[in-house]
C-alpha cells in the first residue's frame, strides 16, 4: 500500500503538498495565552477576537497516551478556564470554574496536565460566559495522534466551522438575545470555515484524504455531504467508526466527524445540505500524482473506550424541557446583594431545564443536587427525551458514550461525547461510569446551557 512516508521518499513532487497547519505540543507542553488579537473576517475590516495564540484556528497535535501539559495565561478582562471537550481526563483538569477548579483571573495562570487516552479530533474552549468568550473566538482544536495512523492519509486537513456575530465595520454585535436563547439560539451574521468564507485545501490525486470536521459554532447545525467523490465517515467525535458511506451526516454544535475519501482528478466539495440550497464548506483542489488508485478505505486504530454491559446496565431518564429561575438562587441573591450573576457565571434569564431543574449557579454554595449519582464501574443507559420544539446537542463531560438508537430515525450505533436530539425525540446512549468525579451534562447550544439546560452527575 502506498503511504505518505513512501511517497515522501519516492518523489520530490510532494514538496508542493502543504502539510496540515498545526502547532506540535513540543515535549508534550504548549503555552496558551488568552488575549485579544486581530483577525480579518470581513473584507477591509479587522475584528478584535480572543484567541490562545496568533493562529486561528489553532490546531494542537499531541500523541495519544503521552503526558500533555498546557499552561494557560489569562490576559483577557474577565476570568476564564479551559474545558478539554471530549477528552476522558481527571476531573480536576476538566476546566469547569467553581466545580473542578478556581476560575483563572486576569493576569493569572493555570497548568492543565493529563495523558489523552484516545486518539482523535477534539477541541478546547472556556466554560464560563461561554457564549461571549467562544463567540469572540476563544477555542482551539486538539488532534490526538496514534502512531498506527500516521501513514494512512496523504492529506489530513482540519475543517473548523464557526460563525461570528459582527457589525459591518467588523466589530462584534451582541452575542446573545432573549429571543435566540429561548429558541434555537442567536445565529452569527458571518459564516466561516477556518476563518474564511470556505476552506480552500488540496490533495494528491489517488491519495486518501482525511477531513477532520468540527462544528465550533454556538448555535449552528450542519449536515455534511460530499460532492465529487465517494466519502466515508470514519470517526465520530474523535472515535473510530467502521467506514460508513457519507450521505448526509448531521453535526450539532460541538460535534465532530472525520471524513475520508480518495482524491479524484477533479475538485471535491464538502457541503452543508441542512437548508434548501447546499452551502460550500470546503473545496479540495487536486495535485497531480502518479499514485495508483487502489486500496480500501484506511481503518483507524481501535477504540480504547470501555464497552458498557447493556444486559446489566441501569436505565435513567432525562427530560429536556422549558425551565425557570431556581427559588434557591433567588433567595441567595436576595440575602447576598453584593453577589452578582456575572460572578456566578450566570445570565440574566432562565429558559431551560433538565428533569425540571434549571442550573442555579456554578458557585459551590449554590450548586444544585446532582441529576444522578452513578456507581463507579457500573454501566448505564441514559434515555434523553427532548420535550421542546427546538433541537438540543447534549454533551456529557469526562466520558465517551455509545449512541444506541433514535426514536425517529435509523442510525449507525457509534461512539460520541455529544448527541443531537430533535424535538419530541428520544435517544438512548450507554456508557461505563469509570471516571470518578462531578461531571457536567448540558446542551451545547451555548445560550441553552447558560440559561438553564445544564446539570451534573457524580461518579463514585
Amino acid at each position: 500500500m502506498w503511504t505518505r512516508r513512501h511517497f515522501l521518499t519516492g518523489t520530490a513532487a510532494l514538496a508542493a503538498l502543504p502539510l496540515p497547519f498545526s502547532v506540535a505540543a513540543a515535549s508534550g507542553a504548549i503555552a496558551l495565552e488568552a488575549r485579544e488579537r486581530s483577525l480579518s473576517l470581513l473584507p477591509g475590516t479587522t475584528t478584535p477576537i480572543w484567541s490562545y495564540r496568533d493562529e486561528w484556528p489553532l490546531v494542537v497535535r499531541t500523541p495519544r497516551g503521552a503526558p500533555f501539559r498546557a499552561q494557560l495565561t489569562n490576559a483577557v478582562a474577565e476570568h476564564t478556564t479551559i474545558h478539554w471537550h471530549g477528552i476522558r481526563l481527571p476531573n480536576a483538569m476538566d476546566g469547569v470554574p467553581y466545580m473542578t477548579q478556581p476560575p483563572v483571573g486576569h493576569g493569572e495562570s493555570f497548568a492543565y496536565e493529563f495523558m489523552p487516552p484516545d486518539a482523535g479530533t477534539f477541541f478546547f474552549h472556556p466554560h464560563c460566559n461561554t457564549v461571549e468568550q467562544l463567540g469572540r473566538g476563544l477555542a482551539g482544536v486538539l488532534v490526538v495522534e496514534d502512531e498506527a495512523e500516521k501513514d494512512l492519509f496523504l492529506a489530513d486537513h482540519v475543517v473548523a466551522i464557526k460563525d461570528w456575530r459582527l457589525k459591518p465595520d467588523g466589530s462584534f454585535d451582541v452575542f446573545s438575545t432573549d429571543k435566540g436563547a429561548a429558541r434555537a439560539g442567536t445565529f452569527g451574521s458571518v459564516e466561516t470555515v477556518n476563518a474564511k468564507p470556505h476552506a480552500q485545501l488540496d490533495a494528491l490525486v489517488n491519495g486518501w484524504v482525511r477531513l477532520r470536521v468540527l462544528n465550533l459554532d454556538v448555535s449552528r447545525i450542519v449536515v455534511l455531504a460530499l460532492d465529487g467523490a465517494e466519502g466515508f465517515v470514519i470517526a465520530t467525535d474523535g472515535n473510530p467508526l467502521p467506514p460508513v458511506p457519507l450521505k448526509a451526516w448531521k453535526l450539532g454544535p460541538a460535534m465532530r466527524a472525520d471524513i475520508a475519501f480518495r482524491m479524484p482528478r477533479q475538485a471535491v466539495r464538502l457541503q452543508n445540505v441542512w437548508g434548501s440550497k447546499p452551502e460550500l464548506l470546503a473545496e479540495i483542489a487536486l495535485i497531480e500524482s502518479a499514485l495508483p488508485g487502489i486500496g480500501p478505505v484506511p481503518t483507524l486504530a481501535p477504540s480504547q473506550v470501555p464497552e458498557p454491559d447493556l444486559k446489566s446496565a441501569e436505565r435513567l431518564t432525562f427530560d429536556l424541557t422549558a425551565g425557570h429561575v431556581s427559588p434557591a438562587l433567588e433567595a441567595y441573591l436576595k440575602d447576598n446583594p453584593n453577589v452578582t450573576l456575572d460572578q456566578l457565571c450566570l445570565p440574566q434569564r432562565t429558559f431551560w431545564a433538565i428533569n425540571g431543574r434549571s442550573w442555579s449557579g456554578q458557585d459551590h454554595k449554590l450548586k444544585p443536587p446532582p441529576l444522578a449519582e452513578l456507581k463507579r464501574g457500573r454501566s448505564y443507559v441514559f434515555e434523553l427525551f427532548n420535550g421542546t420544539p427546538h433541537p438540543h446537542p447534549i454533551h456529557l463531560h469526562g466520558h465517551t458514550f455509545r449512541v444506541l438508537r433514535y426514536s425517529k430515525e435509523e442510525i449507525v450505533p457509534h461512539l460520541a461525547d455529544t448527541v443531537l436530539i430533535a424535538p419530541k425525540e428520544r435517544v438512548e446512549i450507554a456508557f461505563t461510569a469509570d471516571n470518578p468525579g462531578e461531571w457536567m451534562m448540558h446542551c451545547h447550544i451555548i445560550e441553552h446551557q447558560e440559561t438553564g439546560m445544564m446539570g451534573y452527575v457524580t461518579v463514585a
